[in-house]
């Protein structure tokens, strides 16, 4: 299943926030969004998720969602969302407890994300017991037990040390050379974006706009051998991005 964004604008009050926005998400590829402060990124990642209504234009399904999706567009948050009362097990197999699924069938689905994204040894801990960076696994372990057939991924290592967010970064890449996924997501931070963007999307400061699309045609288990490419890559971004995160910090600064 394909996205396509066509002309979404979108506004709050009489602050326009996202303007003209055209843009295709292709089964199978990771598309980050970068930009400014308030440059709209995670109003966009809403408006594709249908949590809110845009302004003016649509988004656009191609395509079905996988035959055994239980949920075609899921959300990874930067925050785990991890109820503490249930144990890494049960905060996985809540999200499959009301569509009708057996308790066997659940197991198995259960395991096999438990498995993906190795936290078997894991299943009976309780939220408090885990890393920050263990406790997004789970998150990670969630969304993929309902099949999605986009994830839409808000700032999730944002809230991780940056050693966490390398290994985190890692267990992506894994997951999807073992069973390709298709996502859209949102980041500020720019080593994250080359490391796994297949396509990278740069908005402008507000009201967003796509200022340019960057594709990265090197395999994503290929990349850390790829360094030097991809540090000009990513310096690319911050020149193209430089002036305007100056301008958006001043606005920002000036509205407190």
């Amino acid at each position: 299943m394909n996205l396509h964004i066509n002309n979404i604008s979108h506004s709050y009050s009489n602050v326009n926030v996202l303007e003209n926005i055209n843009l295709e998400i292709n089964q199978h590829q990771i598309v980050c969004l970068v930009g400014p402060s308030g440059c709209g990124k995670s109003t966009l990642l809403r408006l594709i998720g249908g949590l809110e209504k845009p302004s003016s234009g649509q988004v656009t399904q191609i395509g079905s969602p996988p035959e055994n999706s239980i949920n075609p567009l899921t959300y990874i948050f930067q925050d785990f969302a991890l109820l503490p009362w249930r144990s890494v097990y049960d905060n996985i197999s809540l999200v499959l407890e009301d569509h009708g699924i057996d308790k066997k069938e659940i197991k198995n689905i259960v395991d096999d994300v438990l498995t993906r994204t190795k936290l078997s040894e894991f299943a009976n801990a309780m939220p408090k017991q885990l890393s920050g960076g263990m406790k997004q696994r789970v998150a990670i372990a969630r969304a993929l037990s309902v099949r999605p057939a986009v994830l839409l991924m808000d700032e999730p290592l944002s809230a991780l040390d940056s050693q966490t967010s390398e290994l985190l970064i890692d267990d992506l890449v894994s997951l999807w050379d073992r069973e390709k996924f298709t996502a859209c997501y949102v980041t500020h931070n720019l080593s994250e974006a080359v490391r796994l963007g297949h396509k990278i999307v740069v908005l402008s400061r507000r009201p967003g706009t796509i200022s340019e699309v960057i594709t990265i045609d090197i395999p994503l288990n290929e990349r850390k051998n790829h360094t030097d490419e991809l540090d000009k890559k990513q310096k690319y971004l911050w020149n193209l991005m430089r002036e305007e995160a100056l301008l958006a910090d001043k606005e920002l600064i000036n509205a407190d």
